[in-house]
């Protein structure tokens, strides 16, 4: 299933379910009966030989949606149990409905218990949908984490109950559910931190809603996707030399880490970049050329040394096994004297939260920590809302932000709009990933992509590498069995846009 592109923060949602009832005379109870159905026919879909469900069910719309599932699956012949959390007697208009419309099919409703879980193939979660604001306690948390301890398949309804829509941050407790069925709009919150863990498989239904309804409210944010980058990269002319593609300069890799260098090095000419030049520190700048002879590498022991190979590049790369010593800070100071554009990343990040600077023309690519330091946060703050840190960012900083992690993000100040990275494995969690990536955007960039574009296209390929990488498992993936499907990815790209 193609999900769509935009992303939709909760306060959006309910714009698009009133324009729906109120614009388009779609009523309300008949947007709740296509969601439950929805929901119902994933449970089929997915788990086809189950026939054990328990549908756990809040007061508000999300529960409404769940008792439509209950009633859909007894009339399927399924053993169905239903259990109720909340205050009930609060429960109105369309719910209410829902409710009432389960009970006449013949199906008790029970207080939920831990107890009553046991027994059943499935579970569906209906408890709490889009509106929570405020951390989960009392019988709610019980009931979140007597779900997550049951030891079977969870279908959350709309959105796993605890996970905040807007920001995929986890209020106290949430479920984690193998699937999820969204409706009318994808939630931004599933798509970045916690909110890729908890979702499971995100599947979609817009309930049939008219598609100009989406012209009235612009999106939150949108998915990087295979489609949306094509035609970035076209196919090369047969004249073309290597200064047509660029040339960038790598600068990092201090004693004993060189291999950063060396990789972002490397992932420069696997994007595309004509030629690489690695400016690393003299004590092994031949063992970096002996082991990638295609790259240029100098051994660089000041800034003074540096200016030359600066002179030659369009495009940096710094940070990857920078360090934070005199060296590192030396070499900082004389790439940030060049007008060139620039790639930023580990240490040199470091160095720029020390001595804070703006750049129109560079692209920052810090994961959580590296972020929270240059904006005096914790990491923890930094998760919580990876969107509103993504954009204060580029705020403080300029250029394009890329923040790493779970759903990394692409900010910028030229267009506004941030993209959300869904690819990428958790196998990815390995020592110099970071500095492929580095140079990836780096490559990208040199071939004359704009800053903002280099960025999204180099997230998107570089986790698609690393999935297509994990094929043969998570475990034990290292940043460098990511180059051959990197360059396959390209060259994918390159092929389709010619079609």
């Amino acid at each position: 299933m193609t999900l769509p592109e935009t992303l939709y923060t909760a306060s959006q949602i309910r714009d698009l379910d009133r324009l729906a009832t109120e614009q388009y005379g779609i009523p309300g109870a008949t947007l709740m009966e296509r969601a439950g159905a929805a929901a119902f026919q994933l449970l089929r879909a997915r788990w086809p030989r189950f026939r054990r469900v328990v549908v756990i069910c809040g007061p508000g719309n999300n529960g409404g949606d769940g008792y439509v599932v209950a009633r859909l699956a007894k009339s399927a012949g399924m053993t169905t149990r239903v259990l109720s959390v909340g205050d009930s007697g609060k429960m109105q208009g369309d719910a209410a409905s829902a409710r009432n419309s389960c009970q006449s099919a013949g199906i008790a409703i029970k207080d939920f218990t831990a107890d009553l879980l046991r027994g059943n193939d499935v579970i569906v979660d209906a408890m709490l949908g889009t509106g929570l604001e405020r951390g989960v306690e009392g019988e709610w948390r019980a009931a979140i984490e007597a779900v997550n301890q049951a030891g079977v398949p969870v279908l959350a309804v709309d959105l796993p109950s605890g996970l905040h829509a807007d920001s995929g941050r986890v209020m106290g407790v949430a479920v984690t559910a193998q699937s999820t069925m969204t409706f009318m709009g994808l939630k931004a919150g599933l798509f970045t931190g916690a909110g890729r863990e908890h979702g499971g498989e995100i599947f979609f239904n817009d309930l049939g809603v008219p598609p100009d309804i989406y012209g009235n409210v612009p999106p939150a944010a949108k998915r990087l996707t295979e489609k949306s980058l094509l035609g970035l990269l076209r196919a090369r002319p047969r004249d073309m030399h290597k200064g047509d593609a660029g040339r960038v300069l790598v600068i990092g890799g201090d004693r004993g880490m060189s291999g950063a260098a060396r990789l972002a090095g490397e992932a420069a000419y696997r994007a595309g970049a004509g030629l690489v030049l690695v400016a690393t520190h003299p004590d092994h700048a031949a063992q970096i050329g002996a082991a990638r002879p295609e790259l240029l590498v100098y051994g660089i022991a000041t800034a003074k040394e540096l200016r030359p190979l600066l002179a030659r590049a369009d495009v940096v790369a710094i940070g990857p096994g920078l360090g934070q010593e005199r060296w590192g800070h030396w070499l900082m100071g004389a790439a940030l004297e060049s007008s060139l554009p620039m790639v930023v990343d580990a240490d040199a990040l470091n160095i720029l939260a020390a001595d804070p600077q703006a750049h129109k023309d560079w692209i920052i690519t810090p994961h959580p920590g590296e972020a929270a330091r240059l904006l005096g946060m914790t990491t923890g703050d930094i998760q919580n809302d990876r969107f509103a840190a993504a954009r204060e960012l580029v705020a403080s900083f300029g250029g394009v932000c890329v923040l790493k992690g779970s759903g990394t993000l692409v900010a910028s100040l030229y267009d506004g709009m941030v993209t959300v990275c869904d690819r990428g494995n958790p196998g990815m969690a390995s020592g110099g990933m970071g500095d492929v990536l580095t140079g990836t955007i780096a490559g990208l960039r040199a071939q004359g992509l704009s800053t903002l574009d280099a960025a999204r296209l180099g997230v998107w390929v570089h986790a698609a590498a690393g999935d297509d990488a994990a094929q043969a498992g998570e475990v034990g993936t290292l940043a460098s069995d990511l180059f051959p499907f990197l360059r396959a990815r390209l060259n994918r790209l390159v092929r389709h846009a010619e079609r």
